[in-house]
This record gives structure tokens, sequence and C-alpha cells, in this order.
């Protein structure tokens, strides 16, 4: 495993995880972690991340950085205990894939000149692929023995399914197979629409549970052509609603003081409530 210089402050979050991990004076919850346990964790952390920025509050960005970059120290440590690679290894192995994957800024007089070329990218992917597979015996890893491939792969089935969405029909476009226009998934979103409430209307559940699902997927793929995010654009409209409805909540005390919105007001009210609190929103904008 390679070693090399790391800054002070990688060099001191490094011991901290090793005393951490200690099999004889660490902590006892750290100690009993694997991969498996803490990925969750991981996965948390990145979506506070993503919150942070999205809140726009640095502070916070920075501390949820430092949570993130724990994972990674984390799942460094158990593989190093494991004697599989460490963090020096990590750091080395994302540092070569960047330099490779930009030679018309790492590479040659002629690749720089070059620029980045259409399909480079891709190509640069595939080769990477090729290298992996060359290097799964070495690993002590099964050989893949299909030469097929297929145009999707690569995208984990552990994503946020509506990002999933998105990169699946993203690989699918880059072959060819998609709508130029947005017109049509449009009405692509109408059929399904249409089909859900036919699903609904028939009462079966299984047909219920698929028709939305591609209602969503539809949906998905109108994010894509529109270069949106589906993923934030939710979160917005969750930060949206909670807003409103938490002022709705205060209107209501306003109101009627010492009654909760959990005394279930007539929907009539409420909607007044919302109403009122989403004009509020509109004049301060």
């Amino acid at each position: 495993m390679s070693k090399q210089a790391n800054t002070p402050a990688i060099d001191k979050l490094l011991e901290v995880m090793a005393a951490l991990r200690h099999p004889n004076t660490g902590c006892p919850w750290d100690i009993e972690q694997t991969f498996e346990s803490i990925a969750p964790y991981t996965i948390e952390e990145a979506y506070e991340v993503a919150d942070a920025i999205e809140r726009g509050n640095i502070p916070d960005l920075k501390e949820e950085l430092g949570d993130l970059l724990l994972q990674v120290v984390y799942h460094s440590r158990i593989a190093e205990e494991q004697q599989k690679f460490d963090f020096d290894d990590v750091a080395d192995a994302v540092t070569e894939k960047m330099i490779n994957r930009h030679p018309h800024v790492f590479g040659t007089e002629e690749e720089r000149a070059a620029g980045a070329e259409p399909g480079f990218w891709e190509r640069l992917k595939a080769e990477e692929k090729r290298k992996k597979e060359e290097q799964r015996p070495l690993a002590g890893l099964p050989v893949t023995t299909s030469t097929s491939s297929s145009a999707i792969d690569g995208v984990p089935p552990t994503m946020p399914a509506l990002t999933r969405a998105q990169k699946l029909q993203s690989k699918a476009a880059r072959i060819g197979f998609d709508w130029p226009l947005l017109a049509p998934v449009f009405d692509k979103l109408n059929e399904e629409l249409s089909e859900l409430k036919s699903a609904i209307a028939n009462r079966g559940q299984n047909e219920i549970n698929e028709e939305f699902g591609d209602l969503l997927f539809v949906v998905a793929n109108i994010a894509r052509h529109l270069d949106l995010d589906p993923e934030a654009s939710l979160r917005a409209a969750n930060a949206k609603f909670t807003k409103r409805f938490q002022r709705m909540e205060a209107l209501l005390t306003d109101q009627q003081p010492g009654r909760s919105i959990s005394d279930k007001a007539p929907l009539e009210l409420l909607d007044t409530l919302w109403d009122k609190a989403k004009l509020e929103e509109t004049s301060e904008s």
C-alpha cells in the first residue's frame, strides 16, 4: 500500500479514527462497526451536505463536509484493518482517475490543445471498465465470462429512485433512445396519468403501484429534459410545504388562542389559512 505525506489535519483525523477503532482502548461502538453498518450513515451525511448547500448555510456546510470526510476515513480504516487498502490508496486512486479523465487539462500539449472532444468521456470510462475487468483476477475476484454489456450498466440500484430513473434515462439517451423534444414526454405523462386513473377505478393494488411508478418515471424524464435535479426539486417542494404548513399552524393559534391544529379544525378554515400563508410568501418575494 502506498504511503504519502498527508496534511496535518488529515493525519490527525486518521489518528483519531485509529484510536477509536483500537481493539483494546477504543470506543466499543466504533470497534464493532462494519462497512455494512456504517453505509447508512455515509448516505445520510451526503444528504446533509446537500441540505446545507440548499440552505446556503456555509458554517453547516463546513461541518457536514467534515462528517462526510469522516465516513471516508471510517471505511478506509476498516479496509486497512483487513489489509485491503487504506486512506492513501483511496486518495491516490481518485487523483489518478481525475487526471486520466481530463487529458485536456493534464495531458500532453496535443491533448490539451484538442480540448474535450465529443464522446471522450464515454471512451475514457469504457477504457477504465476494461482495465477493471483485467484486474479482477489479480484482486481475487471472479472473471466476468459474459462479453455482453448493457448501455445502461453502472447505475447503482441503491441510488434514490428518482435520481436513478434520471441516470438510466440519460444513459439510454446516449444511444439515441430518447424523445428529442419535451412535448411527447408530456403526452406520455398524460398517458400514464390516464392509466393510473384506470387502475384506481379497477381497484387493483398491484396495477396501481405499477402505474404510479410509471408516472414517477416520466416525471423524472421531464426533469431530465429540463436539466433539473428531481431530488433537489422535491426537497425544495418539501421545504416550501413545511414552511407554509408551520405558518398555517401559527395563524390558527393567532386566530384561535389555545387551539392546536391537531384538534382537526375545519378543512375550509385550514384552506383559508393556507392561502393566507401562501399570499404572505408572495408579498415577501
